[in-house]
């Protein structure tokens, strides 16, 4: 379904800031009629890309838990990406996810052209913009449209709870996923 969108939580803690700021992200998706699933890394194994070369079937050789997420970010229009930030820069499963989800559409056919999306970083204090210029290259390389905000897409918080009590950090994502929305309807 081409007016779905996937938000990808790369945080281990499935109550965490993180998965909590995504899911006001899925709100605003769900409220602007758009179709969200949110996909966890949390309990997930993800191994890191081999370079292999395998991947032009369209599917990753790898066995593990990613090829599964692969086929539902095909069959969406939108991805969003949420990592915590823990030590400056965005989690190493979620990288590991990101270059291969990258190399099977680049290898293949490229389904992640011009489907609509961006990064979300959350960090106790810093390493957010380290982390956007780091994920905002999986997106640009893809050939994919990323929709700005009023800010960029940080949050800041350290305790469950405390992400989705920043202001401007949810204003700004709030005001992303209208745009992902926006857009979404737009190309349909």
């Amino acid at each position: 379904m081409a007016g779905k969108v996937v938000l990808l939580c790369g945080s281990p803690r499935p109550r965490g800031n993180t998965a909590q700021v995504l899911g006001v992200c899925a709100e605003v998706l769900e409220r602007e009629g758009i179709e969200t699933e949110t996909i966890t890394l949390a309990g997930k194994h993800i191994l890191s890309c081999t370079a292999c070369g395998l991947c032009s079937s369209g599917e990753c050789a790898l066995d593990d838990d990613l090829g599964e997420i692969i086929q539902k970010i095909r069959e969406a229009g939108g991805f969003i990406v949420g990592t915590p930030v823990y030590f400056g820069t965005a989690r190493g499963d979620v990288t590991a996810a990101l270059q291969r989800i990258g190399m099977v559409s680049t290898a293949s056919d490229s389904f992640l052209s011009r489907k609509v999306g961006g990064p979300i970083a959350v960090a106790r204090r810093g390493g957010h913009t380290a982390t956007l210029q780091e994920l905002l290259m999986f997106y640009l390389m893809n050939d994919m449209i990323v929709p700005g905000s009023t800010y960029w897409n940080m949050v800041f918080g350290l305790a469950p709870g405390e992400a989705v009590n920043d202001e401007e950090g949810m204003k700004t994502v709030r005001r992303f996923a209208e745009n992902v929305a926006f857009l979404i309807k737009k190309l349909r």
